[in-house]
């Protein structure tokens, strides 16, 4: 794996540990619409993380969730839970930025708690992979 790729690698999995901190903070706050936004922008950016592994770049999230299950959920890489928790997450992130209705503090909490899952599983492949600097 050539710099380039482990530096990429490496500021996405800063920016997911990152997504996670902000998230426990704002829940404690709770701002429970952030809290999930955070969640799902932790998995949302491990996810990144991995496809930089193989030289895959998606600027929609969309596209990101889609070429995740195809290279890692698909060739079981990664557990099916964890493409799941991705779709579960990114649902919610939805319902909160677009919908007035009020995610919990429950689903919030959940979905912090996937994100953490999410990213040390990620993270444990990497390493596996020795993607990892």
């Amino acid at each position: 794996m050539n710099e380039f790729v482990q530096r990429q690698i490496n500021e996405y999995l800063k920016r997911a540990h990152r997504a996670l901190r902000t998230g426990r903070l704002v829940l404690d706050d709770q701002d429970y619409i952030a809290a999930v936004n955070r969640a799902y922008y932790a998995i949302f950016y491990a996810a990144n993380a991995l496809l930089a592994t193989k030289g895959l770049e998606r600027s929609k999230h969309s596209g990101v969730i889609a070429a995740f299950r195809q290279h890692f959920v698909k060739t079981g890489m990664i557990e099916v839970e964890y493409s799941d928790l991705y779709g579960t997450t990114m649902s919610d992130r939805h319902d909160g930025d677009y919908s007035l209705d009020y995610l919990t503090h429950e689903t919030a909490t959940r979905d912090l708690d996937w994100a953490e899952r999410f990213l040390n599983r990620v993270e444990k492949l990497l390493k596996e992979m020795e993607a990892l600097i």
